[in-house]
């Protein structure tokens, strides 16, 4: 292995109260790198708050083997530790393997070779993959399996694993990119994955071989839930435009841009379901703060029709694809004679509650409105689907190319 400062491979283990494994692994993984890797390297041990003796044993690790490194941060967080070790490496590639080794290390030279040769811009392990071979149990194959489904479908990406513990990416492309992952823990990998594939990078996947940890710590309802709460928070920063998709497109994507695959059906219904459950709130919300200063019928228009207006508008942009001014105001139009329909539907709810139960109240009044509404978004949904957008998905202009690319990119989905 070679000291100089010019390093082409940093390999970052994130560790937490790792004491019991992290000597043999950081062995193991610097007998691969020595003996299968001719260009500068360095494993960087990132110590996110450990109580035990890993900071000592990573202490030690570092003054006893030339190029292994101890960064410790004073904060927990898997995803804030690799944040920060690969912000502040000088490789030209960073990776990073789970302490445990659960994925073996011979994948790793084809996980960051075409990342050294610009080929692509991240790389990821897949244990979902054709090729993989995992060992592990019913109910972590069983989420794990159903998770990524869900991901695919509901945010329009197409890798296969996104929590595999054994990624790498491109320099240039962790300086731009990961300064908009927000996630500090496990939900971190998922959340760069989505942003990567949607701002136009090229993913590669490697398939492992992967053997599951039977003393992992990790709680798998826990991290689920977050995941979940995640991908809320992920796509509505892609549908409010927080996270700049179009700019790093414009300084990393590849070339040409391809326009965006429609969704599919089950996507879609996921899609719609998503903003559904948002309208849905909004609008229960809106209502309880408005019949306090006006008749219940006008409150249940009002907040109706807002809560129409942004229905509309993130369907038609999530949901269905439509992206540019083009039929926005027919869109709309049409969106107010299915809101007429959905407002009558309400409004006959409200009138029949009334006419059984004359001293309801307003929390009596909400959670019939709030049925109704639900009853309303099943209707809304196929009226959309089969009479407002049907074959009308448009798609952004196609940018220039910057470079030429003579392999198929991913592309931006939409």
């Amino acid at each position: 292995m070679s000291t100089r400062e010019a390093l082409s491979l940093d390999v970052v283990v994130p560790v937490y109260n790792e004491q019991d494994s992290l000597e043999r692994s950081v062995r193991v993984l610097y007998a691969t790198l020595t003996e299968q890797f001719d260009e500068p390297w360095r494993i960087t041990i990132a110590d996110n708050a450990s109580t035990d003796d890993t900071p000592l044993i990573a202490a030690r690790l570092a003054a006893e083997l030339p190029g292994v490194a101890l960064l410790r941060l004073d904060e927990k967080g898997r995803g804030r530790a690799l944040k920060r070790a690969w912000l502040e490496s000088t490789a030209d590639v960073v990776a990073y393997v789970d302490a445990d080794l659960s994925t073996d290390l011979r994948a790793l030279p084809p996980l960051v070779a075409p990342l050294m040769s610009g080929h692509s811009d991240l790389a990821i392990g897949t244990r979902l993959g054709r090729g993989s071979r995992v060992v592990r149990g019913a109910k972590r194959e069983f989420v794990s399996r159903s998770y990524n489904l869900l991901l695919r479908r509901a945010m329009g990406v197409t890798f296969t694993d996104a929590q595999c513990g054994f990624k790498a990416m491109r320099r240039d492309v962790a300086q731009r990119v990961l300064p908009l992952v927000e996630d500090t823990g496990w939900f971190f990998d998922t959340e760069l994955l989505i942003i990567a594939e949607r701002a136009g990078l090229r993913i590669h996947e490697v398939p492992v071989d992967w053997i599951d940890d039977e003393n992992s710590s990790v709680d798998i309802v826990a991290t689920a839930t977050a995941d979940l709460r995640g991908l809320v928070r992920v796509w509505l920063s892609i549908l409010t435009g927080r996270i700049p998709l179009e700019e790093v497109y414009a300084e990393l994507g590849r070339q040409p841009f391809a326009p965006a695959r429609p969704p599919s059906f089950f996507g879609q219904v996921i899609r719609f379901g998503i903003i559904g459950g948002i309208s849905t709130l909004a609008y229960g919300a809106l209502y309880f703060a408005l019949q306090f200063v006006m008749i219940e019928q006008l409150a249940n228009f009002v907040a109706l029709l807002v809560t129409a207006i942004a229905n509309t508008w993130a369907n038609r942009r999530f949901t269905f694809g439509v992206r540019g001014r083009k039929s926005a105001f027919l869109h709309q139009v049409q969106g107010l004679v299915i809101f007429g329909i959905a407002w009558g539907m309400t409004a006959g709810a409200l009138a029949v509650l009334h006419s059984y139960l004359p001293a309801a109240g307003p929390h009596h009044e909400l959670a019939v409105l709030t049925a109704a509404n639900l009853g309303a978004t099943v209707m809304r949904f196929l009226a959309l689907r089969l009479w407002v957008f049907r074959g009308r998905a448009s798609h952004a202009p196609t940018m220039a190319p910057s470079r030429v690319v003579t392999s198929r990119d991913r592309v931006l989905s939409s």
